[in-house]
């Protein structure tokens, strides 16, 4: 962890909402008028689109598990390198994985690319990582190390489903039966690279649907927040100073389900969110800006 550079971390599934985080974020930076780099976890995926269906075909063949959410599938190592470098001196190496065909136009290249490694913008007083492993421990890298601030969103495991086969097929082309399959071949690694994350976490934000979503490879709408609660949970050692009860009593219709966990209705998600994040941010940046003034 470093606090002259500070890391924070949005760590979630594919489909689980972490832009939802990563949206407020940049909103409580922009208001302290302070600017991020932004970090995506895709960028460190070890394949491009291609790549990956012949590293899917070839773990096939070996009867072998392959999935973007285990560390066969990332650069975690090139991944800690960045925070470690960032954290240091405030710089380091990105790039993008382009998912769309709207991002490719853009970028110039083929959906379902990478664009070249590149420097991170100078000068910025923060990064934000947002993607599958800012919480993950193995014998190849220790990336939840790194953070100053470790945020999970993990709706629960059907509605996770829907939101991602609602995003694959609608935004990113891909064919319903397509996503079932990722979604199949996936959960080994879920189990195990995925859910340890959430236990390293500083607070977890879980959206729990209150319409039926028993089963969510035939519900066509993703349910809305006035149809959700959220259980924001804070962990044993979390670093944020929040206090449930001061938060139940500003959030409107929220309550304590237990002494580490917040219930909230769906439409306060994001209110939710700053009012815990903002002091965190706060607190980060003004020790940062003292370090860098020398006092």
């Amino acid at each position: 962890m470093s606090t002259a550079h500070p890391i924070i971390g949005v760590t979630g599934s594919s489909g689980a909402g972490t832009s939802t985080a990563k949206v407020v974020l940049q909103r409580l930076f922009g208001a302290l008028g302070l600017r991020p780099a932004m970090v995506e976890g895709d960028a460190f995926h070890a394949y491009d689109r291609q790549g990956n269906k012949n590293a899917i075909e070839r773990s096939r063949i070996r009867g072998e598990n392959f999935s973007l959410f285990g560390p066969a599938g990332n650069h975690l190592d090139r991944l800690e390198t960045l925070l470690q470098q960032y954290g240091d001196n405030g710089t380091g190496t990105v790039r993008h994985y382009l998912h769309t065909e709207a991002e490719a136009l853009d970028a110039g290249q083929a959906a379902g690319t990478f664009t070249p490694w590149a420097p991170l913008p100078s000068g910025t007083d923060a990064l934000v990582y947002e993607g599958l492993h800012g919480g993950y421990v193995g014998e190849d890298a220790n990336i939840a190390c790194h953070m100053d601030l470790l945020i999970g969103v993990a709706p629960v495991i059907n509605l996770e489903w829907i939101q991602k086969v609602r995003r694959d097929t609608e935004e990113r082309g891909h064919r319903p039966e397509d996503v079932m399959q990722t979604i199949l071949r996936r959960i080994p690694d879920y189990v195990t690279y995925i859910t340890p994350q959430f236990s390293r976490t500083d607070v977890n934000f879980q959206r729990v649907p209150l319409v039926d979503t028993s089963n969510p490879f035939t519900v066509r709408e993703i349910p809305t927040a006035e149809e959700s609660l959220v259980v924001i949970h804070f962990n044993e050692n979390s670093r944020l100073g929040g206090n449930l009860d001061e938060l139940a009593r500003v959030i409107k219709a929220a309550y304590k389900s237990n002494p580490h966990s917040l219930v909230v209705p769906g439409p306060h998600m994001e209110r939710a969110m700053e009012l815990i994040l903002a002091p965190a941010i706060e607190s980060l940046t003004q020790h940062r800006r003292r370090l860098m003034q020398g006092g």
